[in-house]
């Protein structure tokens, strides 16, 4: 078997790399998704909130969810599950939009996951 030519080499990683790159640049154009766990007395549920959502949000956190959740007295948020993509590959991704009523026995935290956080489809509301 002859070697492969180095500027063979070079051309089809680098080709590799443009087809890679445009396959995934859609993902970096949407709002990136912060996950937060909302625990209440009776459950728990996993929502979602854009980069946009966040940054009217004092803090940018957690606490900053909470409190603007008890000064509104209720929201408007994208909750979030697992599910399984084409692929097979588990990932979170919205679900459907629910209301939150501010309560005593509410707690917000982060939720970080190893899965692909899907982006918001506003078509979807």
């Amino acid at each position: 078997m002859s070697p492969i030519p180095a500027k063979l080499l070079f051309g089809l990683g680098l080709a590799s790399f443009v087809i890679g790159s445009a396959v995934s640049m859609p993902a970096f154009a949407a709002d990136k998704i912060s996950l937060f766990k909302v625990i209440t007395s009776k459950d728990e549920i996993v929502i979602g909130l854009t980069d946009a959502d966040l940054a009217q949000v004092e803090g940018q956190n957690a606490g900053g969810i909470a409190k603007m959740l008890v000064a509104k007295g209720s929201m408007s948020v994208w909750q979030y599950a697992v599910h399984k993509s084409a692929s097979g590959e588990l990932e979170q991704a919205p679900l459907h939009k629910v209301g939150l009523i501010a309560s005593d026995s509410l707690r917000v935290e982060p939720y970080p996951t190893p899965l692909t956080v899907l982006p918001i489809d506003e078509s979807k509301k």
